[in-house]
């Protein structure tokens, strides 16, 4: 479905499973996130609040979003944290085959030197692993024999086999496949990237870490299961999200569209013809001083606050336009489907994090390793984690 151009057929595909993304949908699933966010907190606090070790905390979130992903795919975490390592490289197999996508998709002729080479395939990385994995999970609940799934709490893979019955004309087990390895491969990196953003961003920064912490501890408390209603409805952790989304966007490269055959006229008057790529790069989008203001360089989550003597409906304006210029996750037909389940993911474990312990970086110094090829990928944030203090 993310690579057919067809936008006919796009729909087709789209349409047996675009209400189970949904708001409502997702909701359903909420009592499986919190089993996963629970199980984080608790490695947390065995592995190195109570032997007192720093943890590489963006590693810990990747091994986090991963088994989110699955405990919401599956209902059965892969193990990332439980082994506390990427124990069967599908993290780095993920990652290379993302640069190697971001390459190919701009120079698609490097395709044909490189996978479809005559000689010798110098393709992406084999992505096996995870579809085992999808496989191996659909024969079982399909056959009856998959022990982990409760009826009870609905998950992705029920939904996708729902969808066999309600539309048999478009979805097979092929089908359910393909929907399984966009939820995996396109959900948890994504995620983890503007998780190690926002906590990033608002660690070097003490007014805003303590603004969020306040705040958050103000309406959790320590080990408290957060709801995502109640969280969402905190305007500073909405705020420092957007910011996080805005600043650092996990897909940085163009946002592609075929122009229609009878062309696109710009604001400029002149005319792109009918066939060209054309797109905008979300990074960029954000950092538009004449929308976002001159400080659009810096880590600011005040911005998306009602400012001192604006208007409510000035204010309402001001985020009706950024909210158009935010498309970190695309938008119109092809806005991404998961982006709600990732809402409710950041919405969720942030609060669970900061309501429950203190957090600190081991070096204030400390400059996170980024690289833009197609996901805007960062690495690094070594943290110390203690019992919450007040």
């Amino acid at each position: 479905m993310f690579s057919e151009v067809d936008n006919v057929e796009h729909a087709r595909l789209k349409r047996p499973v675009v209400r189970h993304f949904s708001v409502p949908s997702v909701l359903a699933m909420e009592p499986l996130m919190d089993q996963a966010i629970e199980e984080f907190v608790g490695h947390l606090q065995t592995r190195f609040v109570k032997p007192n070790k720093p943890v590489q905390f963006g590693n810990w979130l990747s091994y986090f979003a991963w088994d989110f992903l699955g405990i919401n795919t599956f209902s059965k975490k892969f193990g990332y944290m439980d082994k506390g390592y990427d124990f069967d490289g599908s993290l780095a197999v993920g990652e290379k085959s993302i640069d190697y996508l971001g390459l190919c998709g701009q120079m698609p002729w490097a395709d044909y030197w490189l996978d479809k080479n005559p000689v010798i395939a110098l393709g992406p990385p084999n992505l096996s692993n995870v579809t085992s994995i999808a496989v191996a999970n659909m024969t079982a609940r399909l056959k009856g024999e998959d022990k982990n799934f409760n009826p009870v709490r609905p998950d992705f893979l029920q939904y996708f086999i729902e969808s066999k019955s309600t539309h048999p004309e478009i979805v097979d087990e092929g089908t359910i496949i393909g929907y399984l390895l966009l939820n995996l491969i396109a959900g948890a990196d994504t995620t983890a990237i503007t998780l190690r953003t926002l906590f990033y961003q608002c660690l070097k920064n003490p007014r805003i870490w303590n603004r969020l912490q306040s705040d958050i501890r103000a309406a959790f408390g320590p080990n408290e299961t957060v709801s995502y209603a109640r969280a969402r409805a905190l305007p500073y952790i909405d705020a420092v999200v957007k910011e996080a989304l805005r600043y650092h966007p996990a897909v940085s490269m163009l946002m592609e569209r075929i122009v229609p055959e009878d062309g696109l006229t710009l604001p400029t008057g002149s005319v792109v013809p009918g066939g060209a790529m054309v797109g905008m790069n979300p990074y960029i989008l954000g950092r538009n001083k004449s929308v976002f203001g001159d400080d659009a360089e810096d880590f600011n989550p005040d911005r998306w606050l009602q400012m001192k003597g604006e208007t409510d409906e000035a204010y309402q304006e001001r985020m009706q336009l950024w909210n158009q210029a935010s498309i970190q996750f695309g938008g119109g037909s092809r806005i991404c489907l998961g982006r709600h389940l990732s809402q409710f993911e950041m919405f969720k474990v942030v609060p669970a994090l900061v309501a429950t312990f203190d957090i600190e970086l081991m070096d204030k110094n400390e400059v996170l390793w980024t690289c833009s090829r197609w996901f805007y990928r960062n690495a690094g944030l070594l943290c110390t984690f203690k019992p919450r203090s007040s």
